[in-house]
């Protein structure tokens, strides 16, 4: 018999700016933020192959976008998963900021003066 594994769990990791989903204690996937002001910037998700169809980017993002009202900022969906989250969770309505020009350059511009680290 089979040990059932452990719920995934989700962490955020600031020094990488990002959230990470674990399943027993290896990363499944992960989004990608950058903080501006009072907005956390979401720019990227992704499961890794190995963890698809078993529901863990919606876990992920419902669990960074919990963190992300108990810090008291706000949501910026620029990454297409986010934004395709929120669409069907009204609930963060409250919290969520639109996507602008200059959100958008604001990013591009954060991402080439300090590149992502290494996954």
């Amino acid at each position: 018999m089979t040990q059932p594994s452990a719920a995934p769990t989700v962490e955020r990791v600031d020094e990488r700016h990002r959230y990470v989903i674990l399943v027993d204690g290896k990363r499944a996937g992960l989004t990608a933020y950058r903080d501006r002001g009072e907005q956390r910037v979401f720019f990227h998700t992704e499961i890794d192959e190995a963890f698809a169809g078993q529901g863990l980017a919606a876990r992920l993002i419902q669990e960074a976008l919990t963190d992300v009202r108990a810090s008291g900022k706000r949501v910026v969906p620029v990454c297409p998963y986010v934004a395709k989250y929120l669409t069907r969770h009204e609930e963060c309505d409250d919290i969520t900021d639109p996507v602008t020009p200059e959100v958008q350059e604001w990013l591009e511009s954060e991402l080439r003066s300090r590149p992502r680290p290494p996954a």
